[in-house]
């Protein structure tokens, strides 16, 4: 079934067909129940270009992991990730931190956790578009933005028929927001994808590219979705919402539960 989603979304991708073709999910989609984060230790690190509202967020959300039950450290600091103890004590980093420098220490000490077993889960620019000159980094999160063609837009997420847990259920829904154009890592396991036209760049006209993706680094769970540019333009449509909050849930059993083998060589 993988394999299938897999070289479907492939060709789909270089056909510039994927919109056309319905995604239907089933009635009764088939998936595992997400994990709980009572209990889940989560080190949220907030900062960065303050465009992507990172004081908004830290409130929004750090109080939706409270009301979930998980015990929740907040920090403005990168230095968070050089404190030993604390980075072996997390389950779960979220972070929020668009642009900005990381030092080679503070990026140790984050990919190592990560690799080591914590999961980490982040959307938008906070994730995968911060440190832009740290391609180990890169490498965890699985996607770097490259551009967002005609700023804040309408556009059309595709929510594709995979059984996985984050996305079950879901249906199809619009944005209006920015809508990122990421180079994206092929292992990655994608679970919405968007279609851009060519308003402003016309080479460009048909492409999918990802929206919301699993993967795994050493022994981390990495979730990213490209939403949410704001808070409001999240919170605006419940199932861009829910994605993440699921997405966040999956990552959050990283040290506690199996994940799925990934990779997929899909240009052998």
């Amino acid at each position: 079934m993988k394999d299938n989603r897999r070289s479907f979304l492939s060709k789909a991708a270089m056909l510039g067909i994927a919109s056309t073709v319905p995604f239907h999910m089933d009635a009764k989609p088939k998936s595992k129940p997400l994990p709980s984060l009572k209990g889940r230790k989560v080190l949220f690190v907030y900062g960065g270009w303050d465009g992507h509202q990172p004081l908004e967020y830290r409130d929004y959300m750090g109080e939706w992991l409270k009301s979930e039950g998980a015990e929740v450290t907040l920090s403005d600091s990168l230095d968070s990730y050089l404190d030993v103890e604390l980075m072996k004590s997390v389950d779960l980093i979220v972070q929020i931190y668009t642009m900005s420098q990381i030092t080679n220490e503070q990026e140790k000490g984050l990919v190592d956790t990560v690799k080591a077993g914590a999961g980490i889960a982040g959307w938008h620019g906070g994730l995968c578009d911060a440190f832009r000159n740290n391609v180990e980094y890169q490498f965890m999160t699985g996607g770097q933005w490259v551009a967002h063609p005609g700023g804040i837009k309408d556009y059309n997420v595709k929510i594709l028929k995979t059984g996985d847990e984050v996305t079950a259920g879901l249906k199809d829904f619009s944005m209006k927001s920015e809508q990122y154009y990421m180079h994206v890592d092929p292992n990655v396991k994608v679970l919405a994808t968007t279609k851009f036209d060519g308003h402003v760049n016309e080479w460009i006209n048909g492409c999918v590219i990802p929206v919301a993706w699993k993967k795994s680094y050493g022994k981390g769970r990495v979730f990213y979705t490209s939403l949410g540019h704001n808070l409001d333009h999240l919170t605006s449509v419940p199932a861009a919402l829910e994605m993440l909050q699921r997405g966040i849930k999956w990552a959050s059993a990283s040290k506690y539960e199996a994940t799925e083998k990934l990779v997929n060589p899909i240009y052998g």
